[in-house]
């Protein structure tokens, strides 16, 4: 028998209402950030969730942590459907559900040094105080690659690549199951990238986390992901284990993303494949399959009908009509 996901999401949707007016607001119409998309992440591995801006990566990622509330679907942790939670149940909860977010310079507190922004988590969920508390915050800087003598400092006195790995020791401060890592290395040079990336891993390996990554970068999500899911205008178009992917994408958006990334030996070339026109507006979305404006493949159908989300076997699933035309 299989053991039940860590984390399972079903059916999840965010919509943004847009108003008008100042004294009577008016709701005239909705952002769909997030629409329909379901998926599981099991205990220990890594899920990479890519996709070009504003397809609702970091949206689903604050949903699962209900930093923002979710309009309608599922977000199952442990079991429990965290929807359901109340507010106290939720707090309890925050342990084991954390965030490493993207810009190292705006998720620090300026007015905190490092030792209280490390510690803090920790007084509020009554885990140290005191000598303790201090105790621990120099371990996970030593954990993160940091000097004890760090925990004076404070964060404008600390490269990206350092302030980083604080934001890394803050979110592991309360020894939680599952981290959020928001394009964490999307602000850093490349070497410094490579450096968060392994330590990330290391600390999967020895704390045994588990971690939704999201990114736009899919030679990063590559390095460090089990599974990959590809995000469009709202909705997941696929979703396979890391090298079926890389190797044998279906999703004509899928192929276009990796088409992209660079290749190290100037002898090898790859077909490049150029979408032509912008994103759509996640206001008023196109009918039908949503990637079809975009589409060098389109069909008829492409543009009345939004295709299923199907297993094409071994776990491979994909939302496209060329895909279930070709079964």
């Amino acid at each position: 028998m299989a053991a039940e996901p860590l984390l399972e999401v079903k059916n999840l949707i965010k919509h943004f209402p847009i108003t008008r007016g100042i004294i009577i607001a008016k709701k005239v119409g909705a952002v769909q950030a997030v629409d329909g998309i379901s998926f599981h992440i099991d205990k220990g591995e890594t899920l990479g969730l890519v996709g070009e801006s504003g397809c609702g990566k970091s949206t689903t990622g604050r949903l699962i942590l209900r930093l923002i509330e979710a309009t309608s679907g599922e977000i199952r942790f442990a079991g429990r459907n965290i929807l359901d939670l109340k507010p106290d149940q939720m707090r309890e909860l925050r342990r084991d559900m954390q965030i490493i977010f993207q810009d190292p310079y705006a998720s620090l507190n300026p007015r905190m040094t490092v030792g209280d922004i490390v510690g803090e988590p920790m007084e509020i969920h009554g885990i140290a105080r005191g000598a303790e508390k201090e105790k621990r915050v120099r371990e996970l800087l030593s954990v993160v690659g940091l000097a004890s003598h760090h925990a004076r400092r404070y964060p404008h006195e600390f490269s990206g690549g350092q302030r980083q790995r604080i934001g890394v020791a803050r979110a592991l401060a309360v020894n939680p199951k599952i981290i959020v890592c928001d394009e964490p290395v999307s602000a850093l040079d490349v070497s410094i990238q490579a450096q968060v990336i392994n330590l990330l891993q290391d600390l999967q390996k020895e704390f045994g986390l588990t971690y939704l990554f999201i990114a736009h970068d899919l030679s990063v999500v590559k390095h460090i992901s089990n599974r990959v899911a590809v995000m469009y205008l709202g909705k997941l178009v696929e979703l396979a284990e890391k090298d079926t992917l890389y190797e044998t994408p279906l999703h004509p958006y899928t192929k276009a993303l990796l088409s992209a990334i660079p290749i190290p030996d100037p002898a090898l070339q790859r077909e490049r494949i150029i979408l032509e026109g912008d994103v759509p507006s996640p206001i008023n979305p196109p009918t039908g399959c949503r990637f079809h404006t975009r589409c060098p493949y389109v069909m008829d159908i492409c543009k009345q009908e939004d295709p299923a989300y199907v297993d094409v076997g071994d776990k491979h699933f994909v939302a496209c009509h060329l895909v279930k035309s070709n079964k």
